[in-house]
């Protein structure tokens, strides 16, 4: 932590909501897209950042510096989406695009490019919803895993952090989780090929 932001802790746990905004400014991007990754929609992304922020404010007065600021945030953050979802148990859309990468291979999800076909782009659309749709079917345990290390890019250890458990849980976690995401894309992939052929 720099001493700027160490400064700004300090006088956000004083009450100063100034410096509190100051603080959280360089992480309310990142803190709305893990929310909006979790959660699907951008108008939930977005109230439940805002809840998670207000979260953080009330409760700074207990961060104690264990881990980084950004990382006890976008637990809140984490917990907060988690929340959300046991309250509304809907559907919940996970968009990606990038590409995601298993033991056995690379899912690659390209969706800027000026020079592809309507057909193209079409194929690249399904390809995107197919992984979509695969993500919001894991259960939440690897759903978050798959968010925060495939999507967000955070390190092991900082998802150890977010998630408060070992980095050896995380990382049989994550392994389990592709395998799982893997399972589930080859199985719609084979209904999607039975379809076009009228099996």
């Amino acid at each position: 932590m720099g001493s700027q932001e160490v400064s700004l802790i300090r006088q956000s746990k004083a009450g100063d909501i100034e410096s509190f905004e100051r603080l959280i400014a360089k992480y309310q991007k990142k803190a709305f897209n893990i929310a909006y990754h979790m959660l699907g929609n951008p108008e939930d992304a977005n109230d439940v950042t805002q809840e998670a922020l207000i979260k953080a404010y009330k409760g700074i007065k207990n961060f104690r510096g264990r881990s980084s600021f950004s990382t006890w945030l976008y637990t809140i953050v984490n917990n907060t989406c988690i929340d959300f979802i046991r309250k509304n148990r809907k559907a919940n859309i996970i968009y990606l695009d990038r590409e995601y990468e298993t033991e056995e291979g690379v899912y690659k999800i390209q969706l800027n490019s000026n020079e592809d076909t309507p057909e193209q782009l079409f194929e690249k659309r399904e390809v995107q919803r197919l992984v979509r749709e695969s993500i919001g079917e894991l259960g939440y345990d690897y759903r978050k895993v798959i968010i925060l290390r495939d999507i967000e890019d955070f390190s092991y250890k900082e998802i150890a952090q977010i998630l408060n458990c070992p980095e050896g849980t995380v990382k049989s976690r994550i392994s389990r989780a592709r395998n799982s995401l893997k399972a589930i894309i080859g199985e719609k992939l084979k209904d999607r090929e039975e379809g076009q052929h009228g099996l």
